[in-house]
């Protein structure tokens, strides 16, 4: 499993959209058992924080030391620095397993591997991750010139599997099909900036020339944005029953 998101994580934390609550509400309804459940790449565990309310238990693992300084505390929430890959976690221990925005940085054979390991007989897997955020459609021709010809050719190849909305990853387990949703967020000028500054192909495009490219997009995002607007994010989920 990479790690692109530990530098920086206060504004991974700030930035990054939250998942809805009507997403959270749909998968946990699907476990008959709520005791323990694993949100694994937690980051700044907002997934985690919002099954918190659904299960007694939520162990919250991410390979990054900061991101996990950084998460949202909870009492029924014990953060851990694991890999995806490997856990310290007893068999058949979880009725729920999370995964968001994280899984294609994944080894996905050893990932699956641990999940049959961990995850009780008819425990559910959920993969979560979003696309391409959207607006309005000069703002949308604004970030997809940034994102396809700017910082393009900075993004890691495991990026594919979002372009290509999750339907391309591995999925071997008994697949159950989920309606469509998506984020709806009302953003100012500012945030939208902050979040695409949290893009890994920012960060690796600014480690090699030595400048913000955000910086190259932020008159024209000004001019079609204006001072805040609507956000969407299509949502990306593939769910499986053990």
């Amino acid at each position: 499993m990479k790690d692109n998101f530990s530098s920086e994580s206060d504004k991974y934390a700030r930035y990054r959209p939250q998942y809805p609550l009507k997403l959270i509400s749909y998968i946990t309804n699907m476990v008959s058992e709520k005791e323990k459940a694993w949100d694994c790449a937690t980051g700044n565990g907002q997934l985690a924080t919002k099954l918190s309310k659904h299960f007694t238990t939520v162990e919250a693992t991410d390979i990054s030391k900061e991101q996990i300084k950084h998460a949202h505390p909870g009492n029924n929430i014990n953060y851990s620095i694991q890999a995806a890959e490997e856990t310290s976690f007893p068999n058949e221990f979880f009725d729920l397993i999370t995964v968001g925005q994280a899984v294609h940085w994944f080894n996905f054979e050893k990932f699956y591997a641990e999940v049959n390991r961990v995850l009780k007989s008819q425990g559910i897997l959920a993969l979560i991750g979003y696309g391409l955020v959207r607006s309005n459609k000069e703002t949308n021709k604004v970030i997809d010139h940034f994102y396809k010809e700017i910082i393009g050719p900075y993004w890691d190849w495991e990026r594919k599997y979002l372009d290509e909305k999750y339907e391309t990853i591995p999925f071997p387990f008994e697949e159950i099909i989920v309606p469509d949703f998506e984020i709806k967020l009302h953003w100012t000028y500012e945030h939208l900036v902050g979040y695409l500054r949290t893009w890994s192909a920012v960060k690796h495009f600014q480690e090699k020339n030595g400048k913000d490219p955000v910086e190259l997009i932020t008159k024209k995002l000004k001019n079609s944005y204006g001072e805040g607007g609507e956000v969407v994010f299509p949502l990306l989920v593939r769910v499986g029953r053990k």
